[in-house]
Order: C-alpha cells, then sequence, then structure tokens
C-alpha cells in the first residue's frame, strides 16, 4: 500500500470513525469496516490498522481515569509488598503481620476482576485470530452482528435492569467479572460490538449500565493491548515506514477523538437507556443488507 496524501485522508476518516465507535455499543470493528469498504480502504494493511488505532482509543481511558488507575496500580504494589513481607515474617517468626487496609483490598480485587474478565477472549484470540481475519471481516457479518447486537440490547436491559444490584465498579466480584469477559468474546464477531456486549455481560451479573461500562473501559486496556500486539507481532515486517507513519497519524487522531467522547458517553448513559443505540444498530444494519445486496458494497 503506497503512501501518499489519499492514503493519510482515509485513515484519518477510519481513525475518527474509531475514536467515536470504541467505547459506545455500536461496534467501531463493524463501522471501521463499513467505511473502509465505502471508502475502498480495505486489505491486510486496513485490518492491521483498525486493530492498532484502537490503542490510541485506549490511551485516552488511560488519561481520562489516570487517577484511579494510578492510585490502584499503587495501592496494588503496596499490597503485594506487604503480603510478601508477612510471608517472610511467617518464615523468620519475627515481626508482627500486616493487615491490608481498604484501598488495598480493593486494589487486589479489582485487578483480580480484570484478569478473570480477560482470560476468555484472550485463549479465544490466540486459537481463532486469523480465522476471524480471514472470514468475518466484511460488511456481511457485520450487518448480521449490528442486527443481532441491536437485538440483544432491545431484548435484555428492561427485564435485567431490575437486577441491577452492583452500582459502583469496586462492588463487582470475580463471578460477575467471568461473566463479562465471558460474553465480551461475541465481540470477536465483528459488529457485535465489546462496548455492548460486555455491557449486556455485566447486566446479566447484576451490574449497572454506568458501572459495567466503566468496567468495559478498564477491560479494554489489557484486551486490546493484547490484541494489538499480536497483530503488530504477526505482520511486523510487513509494515513498511510509511505505513508505520499511516499507523501513527491514525494513533493520534483515534486517541483525541476518544478524549472528547468518552466522558459525554458517560454522562449520557447516567440519565438516558441503551435502546437509541439498539434501535440505530438495527437502522444501519438493514441499510447495510440494501447496500449489499444492491452491490453498492462489494464483498
Amino acid at each position: 500500500m503506497e503512501l501518499n496524501l489519499i492514503l493519510i485522508l482515509k485513515a484519518v476518516i477510519i481513525a475518527i470513525v474509531e475514536g467515536i465507535t470504541e467505547f459506545i455499543p455500536v461496534s467501531s470493528t463493524g463501522h471501521m469496516i463499513i467505511v473502509g469498504d465505502l471508502i475502498n480502504f480495505k486489505g491486510n494493511f486496513a485490518n492491521i490498522f483498525s486493530i492498532v488505532i484502537q490503542l490510541g482509543a485506549i490511551l485516552a481511558i488511560v488519561v481520562l481515569y489516570w487517577e484511579k488507575l494510578f492510585s490502584s496500580v499503587k495501592e496494588l504494589f503496596i499490597a503485594i509488598g506487604t503480603i510478601f513481607g508477612n510471608i517472610m515474617n511467617n518464615i523468620t517468626k519475627k515481626g508482627r503481620v500486616k493487615n491490608l487496609n481498604y484501598k488495598q483490598r480493593t486494589s487486589i480485587k479489582f485487578w483480580k476482576n480484570i484478569i478473570v474478565a480477560t482470560i476468555p477472549a484472550m485463549i479465544l484470540g490466540l486459537l481463532f485470530d486469523d480465522l476471524i481475519d480471514k472470514y468475518l471481516f466484511n460488511s456481511l457479518t457485520v450487518a448480521i452482528g449490528l442486527f443481532v447486537g441491536g437485538f440483544l440490547l432491545l431484548l435484555t436491559e428492561k427485564p435485567l435492569k431490575k437486577k441491577q444490584k452492583t452500582m459502583d465498579i469496586d462492588g463487582i466480584n470475580s463471578a460477575q467479572a467471568l461473566k463479562v469477559g465471558v460474553f465480551q468474546c461475541l465481540a470477536m464477531w465483528p459488529g457485535m460490538s465489546r462496548s455492548s456486549s460486555t455491557i449486556i455481560g455485566g447486566w446479566f451479573g447484576g451490574i449497572s449500565t454506568v458501572a459495567a461500562t466503566e468496567f468495559s473501559f478498564f477491560l479494554a486496556i489489557p484486551v486490546m493491548v493484547g490484541a494489538s500486539g499480536l497483530k503488530i507481532f504477526k505482520n511486523l515486517n510487513g509494515i513498511t515506514s510509511g505505513e508505520w507513519l499511516v499507523l501513527a497519524i491514525g494513533f493520534l487522531v483515534a486517541f483525541i477523538v476518544a478524549l472528547i467522547v468518552v466522558d459525554k458517553f458517560v454522562n449520557y448513559l447516567k440519565k438516558k437507556p441503551m435502546k437509541t443505540f439498539a434501535i440505530y444498530r438495527i437502522f444501519v444494519s438493514i441499510i447495510l443488507f440494501v447496500l449489499i445486496f444492491t452491490n453498492v458494497i462489494s464483498l
């Protein structure tokens, strides 16, 4: 893929789409595939680009939730140090046992939940990454994913809302985290949306929409770092210097756009239901089916 202004323009368009859609339940990958088909941004590099620039959007989460992340990591290391010290004291029979405080226990619980929720997608991603790239990255599968995912949002939000008892991210337990992680695997089908899949998983686990959404944000960090790292590792020798520049531009654009969108999305969820996104998904999927079957979009 030759570096030129048209390629850069296409990359910027795709990166804007990524930044807007990464954390809202409409499928960023699905929208990038649709727009990529419309502007003829396809092929192996386009697939790599669509995965790697998601790191830019993830960086926005790190920036926006820096205080929470930094505090949690700091308390985690303090807790690990305390536990190790207790073990050593027990071995040498010297010193007194130090108890972990609330912040340290909460930090351990938070990162344990992130690990538990990451495992299902990590296993399936390693096993089926090549098959997913080969068979699922096209507009038809995206249309199916958008429709099914939208229907699931409509079907589950109202009845499961009554079961939502965990209103804060720190109240999530391991069983709930595992449910979120299992549902996250649905997002391997482009169009299903990682955001909507994890939120639905949270609903089934009794987690509120806002808490499930924020947990989804943090869960995206190891998942997308892993997915991007795997993609780059597999294609390291096939990326030209010009394409690295395009990746860098896309990364920056996705970061800036996501930085603007995330905060507004969370504020929206505090007041409004997810039904709007479900209807949007179904509407877009119907249009997409029409465009595909009239050959406006070629597969």
